[in-house]
């Protein structure tokens, strides 16, 4: 696809979208956990959670000397607590012993951090740094795939066509776009096309009209 085109969908979209982060942050350390706790769950859950956590743990120091079962059962209700809970009590660890208590802005040193893989380490640098980036959930990925970005189904290959065909300073606002859309019109499931404002880009085969 060509950024003129993408520029067009993305315009479509803004007018139907607010575009601001679904999580719940006021600074690096609370965006590093929260990113973490979104995995397997939804932001509004992690939303739910992290306001205790953070009265309880404010900061990465405080977090690095949690006892684990004391914060499993504060976001216990995120799910998978067991290893989220061990991953951020390692993630305060490591960024306060490695990384001197500052969170590292490159792609490779995030990825080093215990739970935060390349999609994590692109929320982190766009929404922690304004650093470009665009972020492959399964909403990003399932309306890249219908709209013609791309027909991989592999998370670096669509984040590579994403980059390609969309200008850099549109990339993060792309990406929330994308899954605002997958939530409330591209479903899964019988997503509602009769109401899909960008369904004349759309080469999804299966449209629900």
């Amino acid at each position: 696809m060509d950024k003129a085109t993408s520029k067009k969908i993305i315009n479509r979209l803004k007018k139907h979208y607010q575009v601001s982060a679904p999580l719940r942050f006021t600074n690096l350390y609370q965006l590093c956990i929260a990113v973490v706790l979104s995995a397997q769950t939804t932001d509004n859950q992690v939303n739910r959670v992290t306001p205790l956590l953070f009265k309880k743990y404010p900061d990465f120091h405080s977090l690095a000397q949690a006892d684990i079962s004391d914060v499993e059962e504060i976001i216990k209700s995120t799910g998978f607590y067991h290893n989220k809970a061990k991953h951020i009590v390692s993630l305060a660890r490591t960024i306060v012993h490695t990384f001197h208590g500052a969170v590292p802005n490159t792609r490779e040193e995030l990825m080093r951090l215990p739970g935060v893989g390349r999609k994590s380490a692109n929320v982190i640098l766009a929404f922690g740094f304004g650093i470009p980036a665009i972020p492959v959930d399964t909403h990003v990925a399932r309306v890249a795939n219908r709209i013609g970005y791309t027909d991989s189904k592999k998370p670096i290959a669509i984040e590579m066509a994403l980059m390609e065909s969309i200008t850099q300073s549109h990339w993060i606002t792309a990406h929330l776009l994308f899954i605002y859309h997958g939530r409330a019109v591209c479903y899964a499931r019988k997503p509602t096309c009769s109401s899909c404002p960008i369904i004349s880009y759309c080469h999804f085969e299966n449209k629900n009209l």
